[in-house]
């Protein structure tokens, strides 16, 4: 027998195992000897043969000749299963016919994986695992009608972890691990749903195209929640990742809204809430080239300048176009000769072919608050590109997600030897601390909760109870506040004469009454605050000033505290200890809204539109009420007439309230040590510090949706004045005129006919009301009226309370009020027993005759139902019926 291939078809001495034959094709190494066959199949590819050998048999040598060698025995078909009836032949074209058609069924059943070359197919018996996800992927391309039978597929990538021994950057560069990555965040993309089923990224997408927008936002937790190798290696490699993500993410866009590239012609994926936050200060060579986050202050901001991106280049000799030559942040690409001519140059850039990028630099400061004691503040450039370019400006408080790049610096070197680099974070995602409390960050579970609360009778009440609830007491400040917090509507008619809508506010009292802690509250609660200090704040750092820039020695304009807070509070602390000259710069800035700057050349006016809540300590730091408001605060009246409402807060010696306060306190301590818990009783104390308070009490608000509804009311709700009851206002008005004059308080002018109006404005905003009702009106006369009486002398005071009685009763719990009158009587039968036995009493007693006169002047009747209240016991009072007297123990 020749040694010579046979040439029968059906001959198996010559040819590997056909793919889906039933047995083993086996062949010898060596003559004389029958070898066992293989276990497993091979497959055809070109001729080759991919099968595994038995380690030790020789493959090639001397006898390799031995393998093709006839055996007869062997050299057969088994007959089972065999079909050996004729078969007409097939043409060519026929062939492919039948061929694609099998191909189609294939695809449509799923069962093609991929093809590592062109002919080799992963057979589904093979694979035991069946890999679902792969396999759903596939029926996916095949029902979205994706793909084509004819395009390259790589090969399936399933443990994408194992790097091979690569670096995490070549690796993630590489075609396969690319193409893997690449369809794991397009799957990620589809198919993530939150724990209600919505389908999270497909909704992000869709309000994306709605904004015209470039940017999709990615959760980094949601995505390390289901795919953890994209998450490890997206820190280590953000360029190349990003660069894969964003490739993806345009796939899947354009899969969703075919159309959309007319509008934007890249996709840009940004990574939020990545766990770990660096301190500019503890930024390393370890961070280098890594994703970081990290937060400051924006002291800083250049131009939009044009980066390039895309370049081509024209050559001067031939006029070929030279190109496309894609830059990088830190080198400059250059052609080397002209390939038309072989010319060195010179070549000019291709102004009409040549793609260009937004580009901006800004420079981020630590936090105050973050820098360590003794040290200056550390700071760092970073880059912002595409559409991040001027979503900040200076004083901005932000988290930036980047990437930690270093940079060549010129100057670095010839101060500090060659080998040294500068470093700069060129910005992938950007959060601005106000951002948080924007309206469009409120979801529509949150909005539907503060429709639902304004429609709460006493929703009014809960907001005022709930400013500051760690502050015993002075519910008018609180009152005040809220309403700052809500606003008035501002107005411009015509665009000529500008009227303002924030209330501001002055807090003048007695030391350790609170006054900072409630700046301090509202420094927390609302959405863009500047807080500063009398002592510590200059006229330009509450304004602008005008400084040389130390880079392009120009003249710059740097924004204050007032610029800084605008449409947000400006807070001022210490507001006697400014000077005067200081303090009259903010006079325009309380009323006008605006600041003018005329320095070195400049001349503008920047906008300041901001609530002002100020607190000051009254002269010599008490505060005699013997004196009026003017005499005791050394403020000049244009300042005073600029605050909408004063607030004095006086440190009255009361045992029961003074008693109650101290309950407060400790149980305040003790409910918020660190250390306390339900097991020790720590829960149960504070409960009982309230226990002077009305049985109906009304309870305080979350904090968290207390900021939302303030959100919501703000950005969504502006009332309207025409129902408004005018001549209440000017009645009122013309009254209070009078008694200013009369008194030598502080002077009533126009300014407070406005501010009862924006306080208006402010409690129908509080409603969620489009009018301002009557309701509304009656609450900003009563609190015009309060803070007015409040400034008088104390002689004055109660002959003007008795005046202006019905507008102060206004909105009051009747027991409150029958509790007021009643300490009143007390206090003064008290101060008659020191004065008539020298020395404190343990009981005071008042005619039931006397609350019952007074009681009627605010007209209430009936007084049983005060008697039998919790709020009359727990002040320590009861009732002789017998001899028709009340009495107060101490």
């Amino acid at each position: 027998m020749s040694d010579e291939p046979s040439s029968d078809p059906f001959s198996t001495a010559t040819s590997p195992a056909r793919p889906g034959s039933n047995r083993p094709d086996p062949i010898t190494s060596s003559p004389g000897r029958d070898l066992p066959p293989f276990e497993d199949e091979s497959e055809l590819l070109g001729g080759d043969v991919e099968q595994e050998e038995e380690d030790g048999e020789e493959l090639f040598g001397d006898a390799l000749e031995q393998d093709y060698r006839a055996i007869p025995a062997l050299d057969t078909f088994e007959e089972e299963g065999l079909d050996t009836s004729d078969y007409s032949e097939l043409s060519e074209t026929q062939r492919q016919a039948a061929d694609r058609e099998m191909h189609q069924r294939d695809k449509e059943e799923g069962t093609i994986r991929g093809r590592m070359r062109r002919g080799l197919v992963y057979d589904e018996s093979d694979d035991e695992d069946g890999r679902p996800a792969r396999k759903r992927r596939m029926a996916e391309k095949a029902a979205e009608g994706v793909g084509d039978e004819d395009e390259e597929m790589v090969e399936s990538i399933e443990n994408l972890e194992d790097m091979k021994g690569h670096s995490v950057r070549e690796w993630v560069a590489m075609l396969g691990p690319k193409t893997e990555i690449k369809n794991r965040f397009k799957n990620f993309l589809r198919t993530y749903v939150d724990q209600k089923g919505h389908s999270v990224y497909r909704e992000k997408v869709r309000q994306m195209v709605e904004a015209n927008k470039e940017s999709l936002t990615i959760d980094y937790n949601m995505l390390a929640s289901v795919e953890q190798v994209l998450a490890y290696f997206l820190p280590e490699a953000p360029v190349e990742m990003l660069q894969n993500l964003d490739e993806a993410a345009k796939e899947v866009v354009l899969s969703m809204y075919p159309n959309y590239e007319r509008i934007v012609k890249e996709i840009r994926v940004r990574i939020a809430e990545l766990p770990l936050i660096e301190d500019i200060r503890s930024l390393r060579q370890l961070h280098l080239n890594q994703l970081i986050r990290t937060n400051g202050v924006v002291t800083s901001v250049t131009g939009v300048l044009p980066q390039l991106s895309m370049v081509k280049y024209d050559c001067n000799k031939c006029g070929f176009i030279l190109g496309p030559f894609y830059q990088s942040q830190s080198t400059e690409t250059k052609p080397g000769a002209c390939p038309e001519c072989q010319s060195q140059g010179p070549f000019e850039i291709n102004m009409e072919q040549t793609l260009y990028k937004n580009y901006q630099r800004i420079t981020m400061q630590e936090s105050p608050g973050k820098v360590p004691a003794g040290r200056l503040p550390r700071s760092k450039d970073a880059v912002l590109l595409d559409d991040l370019v001027d979503t900040v400006k200076p004083g901005d408080e932000l988290e930036l997600t980047g990437i930690y790049h270093n940079n060549y610096d010129g100057s670095l070197n010839t101060a500090n030897g060659f080998p040294v680099f500068a470093t700069v974070i060129q910005a992938n995602y950007i959060l601005k601390k106000d951002d948080k409390l924007a309206a469009n960050s409120l979801t529509d579970e949150d909005i539907k909760a503060v429709v639902a609360l304004s429609k709460d009778q006493r929703i009014g009440e809960k907001i005022f109870a709930s400013m500051a609830p760690s502050i015993y007491g002075h519910e008018d400040i609180k009152r005040a506040l809220a309403l700052a917090l809500f606003g008035g509507e501002p107005k411009n008619p015509g665009g000529k004469h500008k009227v303002r809508g924030d209330l501001n506010i002055l807090c003048c009292g007695d030391p350790g009454t609170a006054k900072s802690q409630f700046l301090k509250y509202i420094e927390k609660t609302a959405a863009r605050v500047v807080f500063t200090t009398g002592q510590g704040a200059s006229a330009v750092g509450l304004t602008a000033y005008v400084q040389r820039s130390p880079i392009t020695k120009e003249w710059t304009l740097e924004a204050g505290a007032l610029v800084l807070a605008d449409k947000g509070v400006c807070l001022i602390d210490e507001f006697d200890k400014m000077n005067d000259a200081d303090r009259t710069s903010i006079h325009e800035a309380m009323e006008q809204q605006s600041i003018s700057i005329s320095k070195a050349g400049i001349v503008t006016s920047l906008q300041a539109r901001c609530t002002v809540i100020a607190a000051a300590n009254p002269i010599g730091g008490r505060y005699d009420p013997s004196l009026t408001f003017s005499e005791n605060v050394d403020l000049t009246e244009p300042i005073l007439s600029r605050f909408d409402i004063l607030c004095v807060v006086r440190d009255v010696v009361d045992s029961i309230e003074d008693e109650r306060l101290a309950r407060f306190v400790t149980g305040s301590h003790m409910k918020h040590h660190p250390s306390a818990t339900s097991a020790d009783g720590a829960d149960e104390i504070l409960p009982q510090s309230f226990e002077g308070d009305q049985t109906e009490a009304v309870e305080a608000l979350p904090q968290e949706l207390l900021k939302k509804y303030i959100i919501y009311a703000k950005e969504k709700v502006h009332p309207k004045l025409h129902q408004m009851d005018q001549d209440k206002i000017a009645k009122m008005y013309a009254d209070l005129r009078r008694e200013s004059m009369a008194t030598g308080s502080i002077p009533i002018t126009v300014r407070h006919i406005e501010s009862m109006i924006r306080m208006a404005e402010a409690h129908a905003r509080m409603h969620l009301r489009d009018y301002v009702n009557e309701d509304d009106v009656n609450m900003a006369i009563r609190i015009m009226l309060e803070s007015f009486i409040s400034t008088q002398k104390f002689s004055v005071m109660r002959s003007m309370r008795k005046t202006f009685s019905r507008y102060l009763s206004f909105r009051k719990d009747t027991h409150q009020l029958l509790l007021f009158l009643l300490k009143q009587l007390a206090q003064e039968q008290s101060a008659y027993q020191r004065s008539r036995y020298g020395m404190q009493q343990d009981q005071v007693q008042i005619a039931e005759k006397d609350l019952a006169d007074k009681a009627r002047q605010i007209n209430i009747h009936n007084l049983t139902s005060f008697y039998d209240s919790d709020l009359f016991k727990t002040n320590h009072f009861s009732l002789d019926s017998k001899r028709k007297m009340i009495l107060q123990s101490f």
